[in-house]
């Protein structure tokens, strides 16, 4: 169907698509909060689960597309480029945060003990690559691992958060996550939650859309598909991530903001086990290329300068932004570089 459009429609579909996107994105943010301080749950966890994954939503649709359509470079540089991509995102809301360093104002352990298990999810698709190439039932063993994992880390971060073991050291910079003293918002709890899915809902339509667009793109441009995956798919689908982490940051939501970023990414490695699935001639992690796993290596190197960040604390860097950021940008920006140019 999508083949057949000529170039104006097609890019047509696109914008669209990106603007539902975006749209969405915002909204969820407020909802988030919401139900952060109504469900007692907490900025890191809420933003670390709930927002992280409803705004991969329309990434999850765009790689398990592609992956059914047989692109296996499309699907999993989609999922390991928007990774990158928004661990960038918070080196940006760092420079929109003035105060102090991000990292440092939105101490909360649960976003370091999802920082490490994103290091443990990134490094179990490397042990497939460049390990024996099995498969059962076409699906790489370690693609069910990675659910358990994450299943794990989840219940692991909420644990962390009702009896924590170890405690941020607090400063006259670091944001408490405290309810709103008074909610405007008289919609019920449920309520909230069933536009929250809607927008969802409308989320993944995009996803699909864009997927058969840059399927096009690819075929008729003929342009590398770990590029198209890893900086177009992946950093519009990433777009309600860049979206909520600003909007948060905006109203004082520092935890949100890391947690939305940090639990996103953790979900968006999932993408790799949907893809799995939808890939049907084999594993997946054996039928992708070197781009996509230096995208995955690239992820890994971001993700520990963000851990290590949280763990250093760093108030004041240069440009009163910290070092971490600095360092996320330098490789977010050299690995774009490598890829346009070679």
């Amino acid at each position: 169907m999508f083949q057949d459009l000529s170039l104006l429609p097609i890019f047509g579909i696109f914008a669209a698509a990106t603007l539902v996107i975006l749209t969405c994105g915002l909204r969820m943010t407020y909802l988030a909060d919401k139900l952060a301080d109504r469900t007692g749950l907490g900025e890191a966890i809420i933003g670390g689960v709930l927002l992280g994954a409803a705004t991969s939503f329309s990434g999850v649709i765009v790689s398990l597309t592609a992956a059914l359509d047989g692109r296996a470079s499309l699907a999993f540089s989609n999922g390991i480029g928007g990774i990158a991509a928004q661990t960038a995102f918070l080196a940006l809301a760092d420079i929109l945060y003035r105060r102090a360093n991000l990292e440092h104002a939105a101490a909360d352990l649960a976003n370091v003990f999802q920082g490490g298990l994103l290091i443990l999810l990134l490094s179990l698709p490397l042990m497939a690559m460049t390990g024996p190439d099995i498969a059962i039932l076409g699906v790489h063993p370690i693609s069910l691992v990675l659910i358990v994992v994450y299943i794990a880390g989840v219940s692991g971060s909420r644990e962390i958060r009702i009896k924590p073991m170890w405690k941020p050291v607090k400063t006259r910079e670091t944001a408490p996550d405290e309810p709103e003293e008074e909610d405007h918002d008289h919609r019920s709890t449920w309520m909230l939650l069933a536009v929250f899915l809607g927008l969802m809902a409308l989320m993944g339509i995009s996803g699909w859309g864009l997927s058969n667009v840059a399927s096009v793109m690819i075929d008729r441009f003929s342009l590398e598909a770990s590029v198209v995956g890893a900086l177009m798919t992946a950093v519009i689908t990433s777009l309600p991530e860049l979206v909520t982490t600003l909007a948060a940051v905006r109203q004082g939501s520092l935890q949100l903001a890391m947690g939305g970023i940090i639990g996103g990414n953790t979900f968006d490695v999932l993408f790799l086990t949907l893809s799995d699935v939808g890939y049907r001639d084999g594993s997946i992690y054996h039928a992708v290329g070197t781009n996509d796993i230096f995208w995955l290596a690239t992820g890994l190197v971001m993700t520990s300068i963000v851990t290590l960040g949280m763990l250093y604390r760093q108030e004041q860097g240069p440009g009163s932004i910290g070092i971490e950021s600095l360092l996320i940008l330098l490789t977010y920006g050299t690995a774009i570089g490598l890829q346009v140019a070679f």
